[in-house]
């Protein structure tokens, strides 16, 4: 482990500096390489919905939150869809949240900053390290066609996706793994990384590697990509826009509900309504509580939803009409039972305040239904 907390032995060149870069084709390293898409998502978030990514993230449960973080920090390419859906969480046009690397006012170091703190990044000499590293890797495969990407793998251990990103300078040695490492030494026939440090500087002196240093997309390239991309994001979500079809209101369920004595409720209209959830059926409806009749594990200002397409199952809990008693006429009354198991394996309900039980399988089944969800406002 070097001073600086990175494993290995240290960078490549040791106290070289790329200005002593004796090549034709000097290393020049382009420390945003690993930004594809700069944006103005973390923007937008911490303007309009004041919440952390975590949290936000949570509101699109379509996106990921790893591929939310990325797509935020600038290291992949989102598709149009996904910036629509971004956008609707934030209430913005997801035109807004592309950015014109163009503008005159653009600084990529000035966006970048809020993600450098513990970013995994590569020091100048390391991420020049990479690029020789790349450059080696590639002039390898060129010296020796029949060294394909299969082969790499199961001669020397290094997956194509690794290779990949070898040959792409993603990260310097220093930020590899010890079984990657010990890949590439048997790839270039060293004992060790030192050696293979030194194999590198070595080759990069000799010229050897100019030609591959040179095809390696550096900065320019990577802004002209940029531009390309956004260019055609900005295409797509126009196009989506002209092409969306007319928003749709989501599905919301009338709540009822008045507490009508002895753990009864009386489906009554409260004039409220709460947002369906996308599995329940047709018939479904949302049922104020009232009152804590099954203990402290449903408030008594619950909200519980009924679908009398789904039946009551054992653990759950279970809507049961019940018109015993002074119900007023023309008005259904229900109560909420916890649904349980007995000795005999039959089905049955009870409740705790009052005291109440009742055999489910006894009961027509159109009288008892599963509620499906409940929500505590």
């Amino acid at each position: 482990m070097s001073k600086d907390g990175r494993r290995g032995t240290p960078p490549i060149g040791g106290d070289a500096r790329p200005q002593r870069d004796e090549s034709p084709h000097p290393v020049i390293v382009d420390r945003y390489r690993h930004i594809v898409f700069p944006n103005r998502l973390r923007e937008m978030r911490v303007r309009h919905s004041a919440l952390a990514l975590l949290p936000f993230a949570a509101t699109i449960p379509e996106i990921s939150y790893i591929r939310l973080s990325k797509i935020e920090r600038g290291e992949v390419w989102p598709r149009a869809d996904e910036l629509v859906r971004i956008a609707a969480a934030l209430d913005v046009e997801a035109g807004s949240l592309l950015i014109d690397v163009d503008a005159p006012g653009f600084d990529m170091a000035q966006w970048f900053a809020p993600f450098a703190e513990g970013a995994a990044l590569d020091d100048a000499d390391e991420a020049r390290g990479a690029l020789l590293l790349a450059a080696a890797v590639r002039a390898r495969r060129a010296a020796d066609p029949a060294l394909t990407a299969g082969l790499i793998d199961t001669r020397h251990g290094i997956p194509p996706v690794i290779l990949s990103r070898l040959e792409n300078a993603q990260k310097g040695l220093a930020r590899w793994n010890a079984p990657t490492v010990a890949a590439l030494c048997r790839l270039f026939g060293v004992a060790d990384e030192a050696a293979l440090r030194a194999y590198l500087v070595a080759e990069h002196a000799s010229g050897r590697l100019d030609q591959f240093l040179a095809a390696i997309p550096g900065e320019a390239q990577r802004i002209a990509r940029t531009r390309q991309r956004i260019a055609a994001l900005d295409r797509d979500l126009r196009d989506a826009t002209a092409t969306a079809p007319p928003q749709v209101p989501p599905p919301v369920l009338a709540v009822y509900g008045t507490p009508i004595g002895g753990g009864r409720i009386a489906r009554t209209p409260t004039g409220t309504t709460i947002p369906a959830p996308v599995t329940v059926g047709p018939r479904a409806f949302a049922l104020r509580t009232g009152a804590a009749t099954l203990g402290g594990g449903l408030p008594g200002q619950s909200i519980v939803i009924a679908d009398p397409d789904r039946p009551a199952l054992a653990g759950g809990l279970a809507l049961v009409r019940d018109g015993t008693g002074d119900v007023p006429e023309g008005v259904e009354a229900y109560r909420v039972l916890s649904v349980a198991v007995d000795r005999a394996g039959a089905l049955q309900g009870y409740s705790l305040n009052p005291a109440y039980d009742v055999a489910l399988d006894s009961l027509p089944a159109a009288d008892v239904c599963a509620i499906v969800a409940a929500c505590f406002p």
